[in-house]
């Protein structure tokens, strides 16, 4: 039986079956056919809250456990790529689909491993070596105007695999000012040395997009643009050494057509490094430890009736890191991990983020696990400073502080049944929210000084053939507040009370792929809904037609208040692929 590896959430490499935390892997490569983005697999984890603005990943908020989107931390092989503007672009990963292995989410806080903005958990998306020599050419159209294009090579040379890939799409959009083109470029190498491995990815996103209704009843238009390089290097077979660099710009327009009326331009930077290594104590026991050090940067104007000032203004912050990890391990008997991390910043202050994991296996099929871990994130620069006609930052806003607690049973009784429960409570001090007392009032940042937030979560994974898999999958939160006075928040309270979905895949006569989901969400703040989607491609040979139905029963819905999302969506197209024999 072929054994899953995770890499998130943990200090070395695990089976799934080993990790003590929540952990959700989604695999991508060889199912580009059935999904269309990276938010798409997001969704087959109904704890991950997707807050989409349009499809295909134009703008979205992402939300773990029912954090804020500020709360979720993004990765790109372990490698951070959170905004120091604004979460609102935390999702703008540079990288195409055809260039992603897989993405592990990490349910519950992982500020001990990764530092701020882990409050409600990390995505992390992976770009593994190719598997063999090919090209893919791909394209695709469908109804409100879109089109489609990917494609990438891989190769593999001895020592080095190189993979290179594309993507293009393109909408008019399914109502006025929401038309978009989102265009991304990306490298991966991967070279064994003497020394060890060698990993290097770089990759480039161009993001224009109609921004209609995202930010108030205006017929706005956006552009943001990321450039990112990331260096791994094994130094043996107990150390590595990495560093990575993030340029992130962000041009709003408040009118399209008049844009001089309103408009920000915002760049920022940020420059990453870490030494990382492991040592074996004794049995069973290893040692992991290791630092790392951020700088981050922003230059922000604003035009406003035809004269330029500063918006966010020029600010930049730096941090540094120390942290050990203890882990004991008897295979499937009894597992425990203690770890720690002391964060210094703004000024030498300092945050100190210990958890604690274990698990014990009452049965080869049956393991218990629970887990304690605090978080913490500093606010960005848009919470910071941001003033706008409608919203007003708060210079003297306080880090988010938060406490969180699982415990959990994994049951694997057989090949063919997988499941999983884990009940969480989160305790959030000083969260950032914009709170407003009616709607005739400026949103204005502040900290809500207590949030508490419980929830359970449960899977169920039938396997009924070799080729065919049914996955049952729900989640409950509950979330409450005794700070904030009459009024209403911005974020906070916007997650889903109930979320819940079927997934059945099935490869049917070896030769036709087909992915169906059907969903139902019920937010706190909206109505509740529900979608189905069906996906279906016929895969032998080198050339592969494939259909994408979003929305298939044409639901009116939100994720985000007053920011409508399209209905009945259909893609069609072809799939190229030529391998080295």
């Amino acid at each position: 039986m072929h054994e899953t590896i995770v890499v998130t959430g943990t200090y070395e490499p695990l089976s799934l079956d080993e990790i003590d935390r929540s952990i959700t892997l989604l695999p991508i490569r060889g199912q580009g056919l059935v999904l269309n983005s990276l938010v798409d697999v997001l969704r087959l984890d109904p704890s991950v809250d997707v807050e989409a603005r349009a499809p295909d990943g134009v703008q979205d908020d992402v939300s773990i456990r029912g954090s804020t989107f500020e709360q979720t931390l993004v990765l790109l092989n372990g490698q951070r790529l959170d905004d120091v503007q604004s979460g609102h672009h935390d999702m703008d990963i540079p990288v195409p689909v055809d260039a992603v292995s897989r993405i592990e989410v990490l349910r519950g806080s992982g500020s001990t491993m990764y530092g701020s903005d882990a409050v409600g958990g990390a995505i992390n998306v992976i770009t593994d070596p190719p598997e063999t020599t090919e090209l893919r050419l791909r394209t695709s159209v469908g109804n409100f105007g879109s089109n489609e294009q990917q494609g990438s090579l891989s190769g593999i040379f001895g020592s080095l695999d190189e993979q290179l890939s594309f993507s293009r799409d393109f909408s008019s959009g399914f109502m006025p000012d929401r038309d978009y083109r989102n265009l991304q470029l990306a490298s991966s190498t991967h070279y064994v040395t003497a020394w060890g491995a060698s990993d290097l990815t770089l990759a480039y996103m161009d993001h224009p997009f109609g921004a209609n209704q995202f930010y108030g009843d205006y017929p706005s238009w956006e552009n943001t643009k990321t450039w990112f390089a990331g260096f791994r290097q094994a130094l043996g077979k107990k150390t590595s050494a990495s560093f990575a660099y993030r340029r992130h710009s962000d041009l709003f327009v408040l009118f399209r057509d008049q844009p001089a009326i309103y408009a920000n331009h915002h760049h920022d930077e940020s420059f990453q490094a870490a030494v990382r290594r492991n040592e074996n104590l004794f049995t069973n026991t290893e040692l992991h430890f290791g630092v790392e050090a951020l700088h981050e940067s922003i230059v922000s104007t604003n035009i406003s009736d035809g004269l330029e000032g500063p918006a966010l203004g020029i600010h930049a912050r730096s941090r540094a890191a120390v942290y050990a990890a203890l882990d004991f391990r008897a295979l499937k008997r009894f597992s425990l991990s203690l770890s720690a991390r002391e964060e210094v910043y703004r000024d030498f202050s300092a945050e100190f983020n210990p958890t604690a994991a274990a698990g014990y296996w009452l049965s080869p099929r049956v393991k218990l696990r629970a887990s304690a871990s605090r978080a913490f994130r500093v606010p960005s620069y848009t919470d910071l400073y941001y003033e706008d006609p409608a919203n007003l930052g708060n210079p003297n806003l306080r880090p988010e502080r938060a406490w969180s607690y699982e415990g959990g049973v994994d049951w694997n009784p057989s090949q063919r049944w997988r499941g999983e429960v884990t009940v969480f409570q989160r305790n959030v001090r000083d969260g950032i929210d914009y709170w407003r007392a009616s709607p005739a009032d400026l949103w204005q940042a502040l900290n809500i000084d207590n949030l508490h937030f419980t929830g359970i979560e449960s899977s169920l994974r039938l396997t009924l053939s070799h080729s065919q898999t049914v996955d049952f999958r729900y989640s409950w939160l509950r979330g409450t507040q005794d700070t904030v006075p009459l009024g209403e928040t911005k974020y906070t309270f916007n997650y889903p009370i109930h979320s819940g979905e079927v997934v059945w895949q099935a490869t049917l006569a070896s030769r036709v792929v087909v992915r169906t989901r059907i969903a139902a969400l019920d937010r706190r703040s909206a109505s509740a809904y529900a979608l189905w989607d069906v996906n279906a491609a016929y895969t032998p040979g080198r050339v592969h037609p494939f259909l994408q139905m979003s929305n298939l029963t044409n639901t009116s819905y939100q994720e985000l208040q007053g920011i409508a999302m399209p209905g009945r969506t259909v893609m069609g197209g072809v799939e190229l692929v030529v391998r080295k024999r």
